[in-house]
């Protein structure tokens, strides 16, 4: 079974908390908090390390200041989410502390994930907080984080967190009990699906977003969640977290909320972090025998297969490849700048260094520095 062996082989644990689980009318729910609280210790007495990834500082703000809609502009979100991450941090270091535990609050954006240096930095601190038996507190530094750095929500921060700490179980708590066929709020036939093997594009066309105006996720984005963890070979697990006893049945192996289960084939460490974790600065867009080449021969992407580029970018840049069609295919480094490509696509890499009098590779992204999508 799936879920007792997944269960067995989990010793890290990444928990995900929703806003719509963890607040209500700008406020903290203290009976959630003190729930998550008793399971995780119960886990920890099991030898299982827990990481939480904690939304709620925005909406915490929000009840501060009396706000009815979520800010749209980043200054706003910003200075909300200052407002409101101390109260936030504040409930969940007096409710593990009298279930024996200690917290440790963690801010990151992208560009904390991105440098290569500063991601195992991070990983680092996360494996002296394990060490001291702490447990630790994540969210986005949205007091801080503009858009060039913005992870974008905590369940795509949740499956780039278990990367960096090596998880072997992503556990999202939302305020839907699984992953339906239809929208449970909306349709009353709608069925549970326990076990998905494999996050496709006919499982994101049943997900659709949420309209809760404290909060920026939706199954969708649990979807894209469980797709990154999936590619790093962790299983990621949804369920309803209104359940005062949720996790402890999902770590008894019960058959609750909806296990998507890890790829055969993974990503490398490094793989990983540029297909998921970098943020695009440009994109390629290459023909249909380049398509062929990077996706079933597995080859390394030449400038005769380039038709256009987007954006402005320099060497060892991340950038998107683009199929004629302007569907997403990879994401890879570069080896030239947007101003090269230019000036050598569609051309032989034999014609390289007649064209810019200089030449670096044969290739423009090489499949060492390639993900295909």
């Amino acid at each position: 079974m799936d879920r007792q062996r997944i269960i067995k082989q989990t010793k890290r644990l990444v928990l995900k908390i929703g806003s719509s689980v963890l607040t209500v009318d700008g406020g903290v729910r203290p009976g959630i908090v003190r729930d998550i609280a008793r399971q995780v210790a119960l886990l920890k007495k099991k030898g299982i390390e827990v990481v939480l990834v904690s939304s709620g500082a925005i909406a915490c703000g929000m009840g501060i200041l009396k706000l009815k809609k979520r800010p749209r502009e980043i200054p706003q979100k910003q200075a909300v989410a200052a407002i409101g991450q101390p109260v936030l941090v504040r409930h969940y270091s007096q409710a593990f502390q009298k279930a024996g535990l200690h917290v440790a609050q963690i801010l990151l954006t992208r560009d904390d994930l991105k440098d290569r240096h500063r991601f195992l930095t991070a990983k680092h601190a996360f494996q002296e907080l394990f060490r001291a038996g702490v447990v630790p507190v994540v969210n986005e530094n949205d007091s801080v984080a503009v858009e060039e750095i913005q992870v974008g929500d905590n369940d795509q921060l949740s499956a780039l967190v278990s990367h960096l700490v090596d998880a072997d179980l992503l556990l999202i708590l939302t305020d839907i009990d699984g992953f339906y066929d239809k929208d449970p709020r909306r349709s009353k036939g709608a069925c549970r699906i326990g076990l998905v093997e494999n996050v496709d594009e006919d499982a994101f066309k049943l997900a659709e977003g949420t309209q809760n105006e404290k909060s920026t996720g939706g199954m969708t984005t649990k979807l894209k969640a469980a797709y990154q963890a999936a590619f790093y070979g962790v299983p990621t697990w949804v369920v309803g977290g209104n359940d005062p006893k949720i996790i402890s049945k999902v770590m008894a192996g019960e058959d609750v909320g909806t296990l998507f289960l890890p790829r055969s084939e993974t990503l490398s460490s490094r793989k990983y972090w540029i297909g998921y974790t970098l943020k695009a600065t440009g994109q390629i867009v290459v023909d249909e025998g380049a398509v062929m080449a990077l996706r079933d021969k597995k080859k390394s992407l030449l400038p005769s297969g380039i038709v256009g580029v987007k954006g402005d970018f320099d060497i060892g840049d991340a950038v998107e490849i683009l199929t004629p069609d302007q569907k997403l295919i990879a994401r890879g480094l570069t080896a030239y700048s947007s101003r090269e490509i230019e000036k050598i696509k569609g051309r032989k890499s034999t014609e390289i260094e007649k064209i810019l009098g200089y030449k670096y590779y044969d290739e423009v992204v090489n499949r060492d520095d390639l993900v295909i999508l």
